[in-house]
């Protein structure tokens, strides 16, 4: 039955993309089932505050774009309007992995994925998603849950090899904040004890924010030219871009804050790293033109942001032994 009260399932489009929205009386959760599953809002109503980052290009649907020249970065960054992405099984640049190439973050970002209702009542709503790769063996489900009166949408995920061999897969949840929630000195908090690993180069250079080496201690680093990097606090527009690598949770969580927070909780033990991508104007070309300004901090399997190649080289990619099932916890609340 149709609701306009207490938790409620809406269906319908964005910009031309099929959309299922979960809502309740202090949230509003958009998720498109066409493009990634991407969640495109997570709307706090009481304070009218969207934590999602939407890019200066925004909504655009993949199959109305065939322009351009192909490559397996543009497969992701033509189509990438901020918001919230499953990454699987390749993470970061694009890669080869016994023989299957693979795009930048792909496959699941780039493909339709099927939607079932799981739960429809006043106390819970409730989305199944799920799709199956196209150049590995595996299937992906999420089931995303919004409680009555709650400010947290909860996901269970799961990831299945659906071969007999085993295999390897980066799986990451690539959450990106901006404005205008996101704002210089907003704070980033983290749990005792976590160490930042920086990427081996800049990924704009020459800058960068945190100087090669480490591992450095949470959130005080040596900066790149002397000095040193609070990590902990959102930069002014125009500070060097950069990515880190955060590692040592023995439970994985983070809080992000301005005026409100956004607390995100997962399994470390399944996803025991955190990307944390700053993109706050400095990069002046493809494919920012410096109009971006946003921080990931973003859950995964596997690092650097070189593929997945070379994180089954380095040892930290996801191993799934043949029918295994995966299965990650994931919750993201809005504190006020």
């Amino acid at each position: 039955m149709r609701r306009n009260w207490a938790a409620r399932l809406r269906h319908g489009t964005i910009d031309g993309l099929r959309a299922v929205t979960l809502e309740n009386e202090r949230l509003r959760v958009s998720v498109l089932p066409g493009k990634g599953g991407d969640v495109v809002e997570f709307l706090h109503k009481p304070t009218d505050t969207d934590f999602v980052w939407l890019s200066p290009q925004g909504l655009r649907d993949p199959r109305e774009h065939l322009q351009g020249a192909a490559d397996g970065v543009a497969q992701f960054v033509d189509h990438y309007e901020g918001g919230w992405q499953e990454v699987f099984p390749n993470g970061g640049a694009p890669s080869e992995y016994r023989g299957a190439r693979l795009a930048q973050h792909g496959e699941v970002s780039g493909l339709p994925w099927e939607c079932e209702v799981v739960a429809d009542s006043p106390e819970e709503v409730a989305v199944r998603l799920s799709v199956r790769t196209r150049r590995l063996p595996y299937r992906m489900e999420k089931v995303l849950r919004l409680r009555s009166g709650t400010t947290a949408l909860e996901i269970e995920g799961r990831a299945t090899n659906e071969s007999g061999l085993p295999l390897h897969a980066m799986w990451g949840q690539h959450i990106v904040f901006g404005r205008p929630f996101l704002r210089p000195g907003a704070r980033i908090r983290l749990p005792e004890g976590v160490r930042v690993i920086p990427h081996e180069s800049a990924i704009t250079p020459p800058a960068r924010r945190v100087r090669a080496g480490g591992p450095w201690e949470w959130p005080l680093v040596p900066a790149d030219g002397g000095g040193t990097t609070d990590l902990s606090v959102v930069p002014e527009p125009g500070a060097p871009s950069d990515i880190v690598y955060l590692t040592g949770f023995d439970e994985g969580w983070y809080e992000i804050s301005g005026d409100i927070a956004m607390r995100v909780e997962w399994d470390a033990s399944v996803l025991p790293y955190l990307w944390m991508w700053q993109e706050v104007g400095a990069s002046t070309g493809y494919p920012w033109w410096g109009r971006a300004y946003t921080v990931g901090l973003e859950p995964f399997a596997g690092m650097p942001t070189d593929g997945l190649a070379a994180a089954v080289a380095n040892g930290t990619a996801l191993t799934l032994e043949p029918h295994e099932t995966k299965v990650l916890s994931l919750r993201a609340e809005v504190r006020v």
